[in-house]
């Protein structure tokens, strides 16, 4: 499966035949390649990649360095210190070395990279987990950094790890990807209060109408942020004493997708202006706002907003 421009495999084979471009060392803080895939790769590229790891460790575990990778058909070994001495490690450990490995990758400008199951071996960490774990890795690097990477390849050795893998890693990861990406996709909305009324924008993109001042939460941000963002945005208003007051989540809710929305309450002081994205801006009260063209579910929210305040209740 592919993710952005990166295809991402998980092959059957011995880690040291493969010719990726780099190869993962599931490796200890010391560069010492004592036993496991790390004793494999010495074994067969050659006692030079241990010399070169010794004189770049120790590195703390989660840090991950690169060397050679000696008499190998790959250019690199990239050595991730899921480990101290005590051969133990964690969900932490394991992620940040699979993460820092992708980094390294990019930053010697390969296009290919394997990996082996990170802290399996002599670890003892159960596949599945570290499957996951680095597939959570994976997804989340290749959205967030500008990476060059083509490949990323998962290498089992035999056909138990391989099917746990195939699992943990593919499987999940089409899961993520054409499932939980097609949505639903969150939303802020905000009854801004000003001057004995509420903030209303005319939209200017379908769905058409008038609506309360909110829009899309961004990859990154907290649903707070995102409020004070979209009003700014949208109002030119600086929002103030923010308070979440319900969330709506009908599939229906929305025309153009399955959203789930927050909706919050402010304040806010100064005059507002329509945004680029509005076509115009009205300050109403909002029991006449109830009896416009709202678009979406906005005149649902502002009668449950009419009872709220109509119960006393303070925002």
């Amino acid at each position: 499966m592919k993710i952005n421009k990166c295809e991402i495999k998980i092959v059957q084979a011995d880690i040291t035949e493969l010719a990726a471009e780099a190869i993962v060392n599931a490796a200890n803080n010391q560069g010492i390649m004592g036993g496991g895939v790390a004793a494999a790769i010495k074994n067969k590229g050659g006692k030079i990649i241990e010399e070169e790891a010794l004189k770049k460790c120790p590195i703390n575990i989660g840090e991950a360095v690169f060397t050679t990778a000696g008499d190998l058909k790959a250019k690199y070994i990239i050595h991730a210190a899921v480990m101290g001495p005590d051969f133990k490690t964690d969900e932490i450990k394991i992620r940040n070395s699979c993460r820092n490995s992708l980094r390294i990758a990019d930053e010697l400008g390969v296009k290919s990279i394997v990996f082996p199951a990170l802290g399996c071996g002599v670890g003892k960490f159960p596949l599945l987990a570290s499957a996951k774990i680095m597939a959570q890795e994976v997804w989340r690097y290749l959205r967030e950094e500008d990476s060059q990477l083509k490949e990323i390849s998962f290498s089992l050795y035999d056909q138990e790890a391989y099917t746990i893998f195939d699992q943990g890693v593919i499987k999940y990861l089409e899961h993520i990807v054409y499932k939980l990406q097609n949505g639903p996709f969150p939303t802020v909305d905000a009854i801004i209060e000003i001057d004995g009324g509420i903030v209303l924008i005319q939209r200017s993109n379908p769905p058409f109408g008038w609506a309360l001042p909110g829009g899309f939460v961004d990859y990154g941000e907290s649903l707070e942020d995102a409020v004070v963002r979209e009003a700014k945005e949208e109002t030119g208003l600086d929002i103030t004493r923010v308070k979440q007051f319900h969330i709506y989540s009908d599939p229906k809710r929305d025309p153009r997708f399955h959203t789930i929305g927050t909706i919050f309450i402010a304040c806010a002081k100064g005059k507002p202006k329509a945004g680029d994205d509005a076509a115009a801006l009205k300050i109403v009260q909002p029991k006449e706002a109830v009896l416009l063209d709202l678009a979406f579910d906005h005149k649902k929210i502002l009668r449950d907003y009419l009872e709220y305040k109509e119960r006393g209740e303070s925002s």
